[in-house]
Order: C-alpha cells, then sequence, then structure tokens
C-alpha cells in the first residue's frame, strides 16, 4: 500500500474555462472529508516559481460550483522548462526554472500536485513526472482536443454559449438576407465548430479536418437562393482552411507558450464569398465569450467526477496520470500519452455523417 499523501497541490494552467472551479471545489471537498490538506497555486506554472501558494480551507470550496474562471487565476505563458524573461534591457531570455519546483513544494509540505490543464498543461504535468514528483493531471479545454479522453469539461458550456449565439444571428440574417459566417474557437480540431453549428442549424460548417474548396461554399449558398432561403449561416472554425491554402493566423505571440493566435477565417471568407457570389455577407468573431459563464450542468457533473477521481488515483498512489472519461466511465491514461498531441474530427465520425445526411454542407 502507498504511503498516505497528506498534503496536495492544485494549479490551473493554459486558458481559463467554465468547470475549473469546480474540479477545485470537488479536490477540496474530498480531500477535506479524508484529513488531507490544499494548497493552492496561484496563476498556473507561474505560481511554482513565484513561490505563490496558499492553503485551501473548507470555505474555499463553497459557492464556487457555477462561477466560471478559476479562483486561482491561470497562465498561458510560464512554462517552468522555457521561462521566458527579460532583462533590463528590453532583450528577451529563455531559462529552465524547473530545478526550483521540487524545493518550493517541499518547502510548502507539497506532495503531491493536481495540474488542471490542456495538452501545454499536460506536457509539463508529465515532464514534471519524469523529474521524480507526484503528478494528476484533469483535462481542460472549450476545444475538447485532449488526447486519452472522450470529452472535457468546459466544451459542453462553450457548446452551448455559441449554440446560442447562432441561434440570435439566424434572425439577422432572415431579417436582412444576408450570409452571416460566424467564426468560433478550437485551434486545430473542430469539435467546438462542428457540434454548435448542428446544434444551432448552421447551413455549411467549415472545420480545420476538411478542408474547402471556396467555389463550392459560394455553390451551396446559391443552391440555397435558388431554393427560396434567402440567408444562410456558415459556421467556421477558426483552424478551418481552404483547400491548398494556410490557417488564417491573427498574430504571433512570441510571449506566449502558444505562440500562434488564430483568428480571422471569417473575414476572410466573407471578403471573398461576397465578391464571388453578389450576396450580401457578415461576419462575427465570438471569441473569448465561449470560454466565460456559469458551467453547464453537464460540465459541472464531470467536472466533479474528475475531481473525486483525482483524490482516487492519488489515494491509491497512481502518479504520472490524467483522468478521463472514457466509454461513459472514469478512467486515467499515462501522461505521457496526452501531451503534445491534438484529439481531432475523425473524417467519418457520425456527427458529419448526419449533417451531410440532412443538407448540411461542409464545402468539400
Amino acid at each position: 500500500m502507498p504511503g498516505k499523501v497528506k498534503c496536495i497541490g492544485i494549479l490551473t494552467g493554459g486558458g481559463d474555462c467554465p468547470g475549473l472551479n469546480a474540479v477545485i471545489r470537488a479536490v477540496v471537498k474530498d480531500a477535506v472529508q479524508n484529513g488531507i490538506q490544499v494548497i493552492g497555486i496561484r496563476d498556473g506554472c507561474r505560481g511554482l516559481g513565484d513561490k505563490h501558494m496558499a492553503a485551501l480551507g473548507p470555505g474555499d470550496g463553497s459557492n464556487i460550483l457555477t462561477l466560471g474562471g478559476t479562483i486561482l487565476g491561470s497562465s498561458n505563458k510560464d512554462n517552468p522548462f522555457h521561462l521566458i524573461e527579460k532583462d533590463k534591457s528590453g532583450k528577451i531570455h529563455y531559462h529552465d526554472r524547473s530545478r526550483d519546483i521540487p524545493k518550493n513544494l517541499r518547502r510548502v509540505g507539497i506532495e503531491a500536485m493536481v495540474i488542471l490543464g490542456g495538452d501545454g498543461s499536460m506536457t509539463v504535468a508529465n515532464k514534471l513526472s519524469h523529474m521524480g514528483l507526484k503528478i494528476i493531471g484533469v483535462p481542460k479545454t472549450i476545444d475538447n482536443d485532449l488526447m486519452g479522453t472522450d470529452q472535457t469539461f468546459g466544451h459542453d458550456t462553450a457548446v452551448s454559449i455559441a449554440t446560442e449565439a447562432i441561434d440570435r444571428l439566424h434572425t439577422v440574417a432572415d431579417s436582412h438576407h444576408r450570409v452571416i459566417i460566424v467564426e468560433i474557437m478550437g485551434r486545430y480540431a473542430g469539435w467546438l465548430a462542428l457540434r454548435s453549428g448542428i446544434a444551432g442549424g448552421g447551413d455549411i460548417i467549415l472545420i480545420p479536418e476538411i478542408p474547402y474548396d471556396e467555389k463550392k461554399v459560394g455553390e451551396a449558398v446559391l443552391e440555397r437562393r435558388r431554393k427560396g432561403k434567402k440567408s444562410s449561416i456558415v459556421v467556421v472554425a477558426e483552424g478551418a482552411h481552404p483547400k491548398g491554402g494556410k490557417m488564417v493566423v491573427d498574430r504571433i505571440n512570441p510571449f506566449s507558450a502558444e505562440r500562434i493566435r488564430l483568428g480571422g477565417i471569417s473575414r476572410q471568407l466573407a471578403h471573398h464569398l461576397e465578391a464571388k457570389s453578389g450576396v450580401e455577407t457578415r461576419s462575427v468573431i465570438l471569441g473569448h465569450v465561449v470560454r466565460g459563464g456559469t458551467p453547464t450542468a453537464f460540465d459541472r457533473n464531470l467536472a466533479t467526477l474528475f475531481g473525486v477521481q483525482a483524490m482516487n488515483l492519488i489515494s491509491k498512489g497512481q502518479f504520472g496520470r490524467m483522468v478521463a472519461l472514457r466509454n461513459n466511465r472514469m478512467s486515467s491514461v499515462p501522461l505521457v500519452q496526452v501531451g503534445g498531441k491534438t484529439r481531432k474530427v475523425p473524417a467519418n465520425h457520425e456527427l458529419i455523417r448526419a449533417a451531410k445526411s440532412i443538407g448540411v454542407s461542409f464545402g468539400a
């Protein structure tokens, strides 16, 4: 039997999303029930270097189930193995500060850590695990693109928010007989655009996994008009791109672990579509709005299950693993199988087949 862990640390890394606080709540409440102290690490991995940590008591796990974001703060810029620092002249330097982490944790008595995050955070978690630290990962991302789990918390809420936005845009498009192109986050995977596009009644859905033909997108719009449909909704993932073309990059952020920031494909496509078809076209970029607000009931339940499963793994001494939902059951996978990989939509996914069966175009 593994020795009982008496003190754990918990941090939220990467971008925020609904459900983070629900996981924190579950971990704290479970730990309190079992006499385990919990220390919150502020602002993601930055807190590991700054020694910015504070104990979380029973009260810290109360009344946060419905809150979006994270009470611990987060950061997607502070990889302790490749930390970006500026000197007095403004010159950028990269440093490996990971060697300071074990002593910082020992200083406050942390014996094991629960790390909530996406692929970048899981990559860091895996490296820390290989350093001998006791690490449990919890999968978080609205994009649902993390390997090893069928779903991540935060995704269902983002789908619901994006769907509501698409619902509202139908009336605008109908009133003015326009095409409205709705751009949705998701990076290099199309889960968010696909699910919200179908739920919101999108007429054309464009995702990274299916490069589109601009001519066929235009033909789909014109065919709808010939059938008496005066408006069309195009749902496009930020990582979608035409055949033979590239994803549209909004900017490069050298200070972020995720340097490439996608964005703008909807504007580019709107200009092209209007010029070629003559149909008035507008673009809407939902952006970060889909990442905020109150988590859905599904995400609250999933986050709670993940938090409790993380504590179960700690009690069993099963470290170096990420909790997961697989075949509708709680499970876990080795961290080495997760970080740095992207779970994309399979070309034969049942949602794609269903969408095509009801006349949705993928521009291919």
